[in-house]
């Protein structure tokens, strides 16, 4: 059985715009993971700002899909803070031949 193509298919085929996407994927998930472990220390932004010594709105920006302005000593103080460690792990790259996304 033949899949069919969706547009947004069409579109991840285009190299700009795949290039584009995953660098905003990774930003959502950067923020994500923030939120995460902020969420899980039961702190609250205003709580994590004051750990990290800056503000609320910068705990914000952070956690946004739009900031992409993370640095390691930034999110190294953002884990320490909530108690977590940071991990920054490298994937091969998907490819038609291998599906299969390898860490590093």
């Amino acid at each position: 059985m033949r899949k069919t193509k969706t547009y947004m298919d069409k579109l991840m085929g285009g190299k700009e715009f795949r290039r584009r996407f995953d660098e905003e994927y990774q930003n959502l998930c950067i923020g994500e993971q923030i939120a995460r472990a902020r969420h899980h220390a039961h702190l609250t932004q205003a709580a994590l700002a004051k750990r990290i010594h800056t503000t609320k709105s910068a705990i914000s920006r952070y956690e946004s899909v739009d900031y992409n302005g993370y640095g390691l000593p930034l999110l190294n103080k953002i884990a320490k803070a909530c108690g977590t460690d940071l991990r920054i792990v490298f994937t091969a790259k998907r490819t038609k031949n291998n599906s299969r996304a390898v860490t590093l």
